[in-house]
């Protein structure tokens, strides 16, 4: 695997697309430079869920962007993804790495320093730490300080991503913390402009961050 860069990671949502335009909105958010993508669908069948994620897997390899399926091994594997994100109550990692194989990305969600050590020593290649604000996605959200980020940063070596409700104008609240990027859902997704979008935040996140 090649050195994983979680700079800008667009975490996507479909509810509000049609397949067309939803498609549309990732092709431009890959224009915009996002770095990574997780396509996450909460309510889809298996089965329709693997067929959207080799649509946009598509787009993802033609864009040399890596595609993370969010909660699902099996979608992952079953759409050759380049990595699967779980969550606290989503399959184990170091069982996920066993079946997924070594050359896969595997992320985690961690709230709390003992979450992030044990998903790093259980094999996790990044970790996503939030919600640093609330969220408007349907995803159950808890909220996380910005002092636990930090103490997660220093805990672990691997990339630590910020997530929750965060955009081009409120990301300053994270300057100074060493994270590796920031996981943006709203910010791009419902942008009337993602590729746009995707410019600003990064823009504003060298400025703000230095990232």
């Amino acid at each position: 695997m090649n050195k994983l860069d979680t700079r800008l990671y667009f975490i996507t949502d479909s509810t509000l697309y049609s397949g067309e335009e939803f498609l549309q909105r990732v092709s431009a958010a890959l224009a915009g430079g996002v770095t990574l993508i997780q396509l996450r669908e909460k309510e889809r069948t298996t089965r329709e869920y693997i067929y959207l994620a080799k649509k946009v897997h598509e787009l993802t390899l033609a864009a040399g962007v890596p595609l993370i399926i969010d909660d699902r091994l099996d979608v992952a594997m079953a759409a050759d993804a380049e990595g699967v994100h779980l969550g606290q109550s989503d399959m184990p990692i170091d069982i996920a790495r066993r079946i997924f194989g070594r050359d896969k990305i595997i992320g985690a969600t961690a709230k709390t320093v003992p979450q992030a050590k044990e998903a790093f020593e259980q094999g996790a290649d990044y970790l996503g730490v939030g919600a640093i604000f609330p969220t408007t996605t349907k995803v159950k959200t808890v909220l996380t300080s910005t002092d636990t980020l930090r103490d997660i940063c220093a805990a672990v070596p691997i990339p630590v991503n910020a997530i929750g409700g965060l955009n081009a104008g409120n990301i300053d609240v994270l300057a100074g913390i060493p994270i590796a990027g920031v996981c943006a859902v709203s910010a791009i997704m419902k942008a009337d402009d993602p590729c746009k979008a995707a410019q600003e935040l990064s823009s504003a996140m060298r400025d703000k961050l230095g990232i």
